[in-house]
């Protein structure tokens, strides 16, 4: 059975689980691997969407996967930080403009399944495989909403709703800084720097509450801590499906929908297994499953999409510049920290 380290774990704990994977001590440097049997996973993906994928790739190959599960901020830091020595094999998750800026602490790898991934989808920089297709969109307490109505963002700025927003740390959660480069996008007509003005009331309708990661977003709306969150589409959609009291509903002032990705860290121990891994990730099989049983949109092009969300074609999809985006990350991330802080 794999071992899921929560974000608490200790490091001296992590060392200690890393070295029960049964790393070869041949490849410590990093490099191919002769015969590991171990993978360690970086993802910030829920549990319950992890599981059923690591469980098949066991059971397909043999390998005992460890995921660290964590936010994709705190696991991009960790690679950074381990870069010497690292202790992760995978980062498995994250936005496509959160794992660009950190391309450098990737290994080159193209899966052998590129061929059948979407032209919109594909590995363009050689190091960051793309694994679902993932529009930023707002969920909502169907039991708490009321007569208020949510349509896009525009909306968030009800008086009514001050406070009731879940929105987490851009800092930490890709999906929030997605939702970021989104609503400065969308409110700015295009030119995000003309979006501030729309994200400095937002932060002020959210009252001082900025969560600490993706899941606190999605968990809070269902359990009806709030009445809508900014999220992605599979955190939602799943609640859907299990037919809590949400809804999802697409900003009718535009929606960026981007791949997440997964990619081999630079100087992966297990490097065969991780190939192995994103091999798998981008199967048919798999991303089938990830479209039919788990609520996320494939990106091959062989794969039937997923039932009960609404056709891309019936969403006023929006686009970023991804090079505006890669440069001015962290500066807008500061800026909204600030902006909020300032409240």
């Amino acid at each position: 059975m794999k071992k899921v380290l929560a974000t608490l774990v200790c490091a001296s704990m992590m060392v200690s689980m890393v070295a029960c994977g049964g790393k070869n001590e041949a490849n410590s440097s990093g490099g191919e691997d002769t015969g590991s049997k171990n993978l360690v996973v970086y993802c910030p993906h829920p549990l319950e969407f992890i599981d059923p994928i690591v469980a098949e790739f066991e059971d397909e190959t043999g390998i005992q996967v460890d995921v660290v599960a964590a936010g994709t901020g705190e696991l991009l830091k960790r690679i950074e930080s381990e870069k010497d020595n690292p202790l992760g094999d995978v980062m498995w998750g994250g936005s496509l403009g959160t794992l660009q800026p950190k391309v450098d602490y990737f290994e080159e790898y193209t899966s052998a399944n590129e061929g059948d991934i979407l032209d919109d989808c594909k590995n363009t920089d050689g190091k960051i495989t793309r694994f679902s297709n993932i529009p930023s969109v707002l969920m909502i307490n169907t039991n708490l909403i009321g007569d208020i109505k949510v349509e896009g963002y525009e909306d968030l700025l009800n008086p009514e709703l001050k406070g009731k927003i879940a929105h987490a740390d851009p800092s930490k959660s890709s999906s929030s800084f997605e939702h970021l480069v989104n609503m400065l996008y969308a409110m700015g007509n295009g030119d995000p720097e003309k979006g501030w003005d729309y994200a400095d009331k937002l932060a002020g309708n959210l009252d001082g509450k900025l969560l600490s990661g993706s899941s606190a977003v999605y968990k809070g709306v269902a359990d009806g801590e709030y009445t809508v969150g900014l999220t992605f589409e599979e955190g939602g959609a799943k609640y859907v499906k299990d037919g809590a009291p949400v809804k999802i509903v697409y900003m009718k002032e535009g929606v960026i929908s981007k791949p997440d990705g997964v990619a081999i860290i630079k100087g992966a121990k297990n490097m065969d297994n991780a190939k192995k891994f994103i091999d798998f990730l981008t199967s048919k099989e798999t991303q089938t499953m990830v479209a039919s049983e788990l609520s996320r949109r494939s990106v091959r092009k062989d794969v039937d999409p997923a039932e009960g969300l609404k056709a891309m074609s019936d969403i006023n999809i929006i686009e970023d510049d991804s090079e505006v985006v890669k440069e001015n990350k962290q500066v807008w991330i500061d800026k909204f920290k600030e902006i909020f802080t300032n409240k």
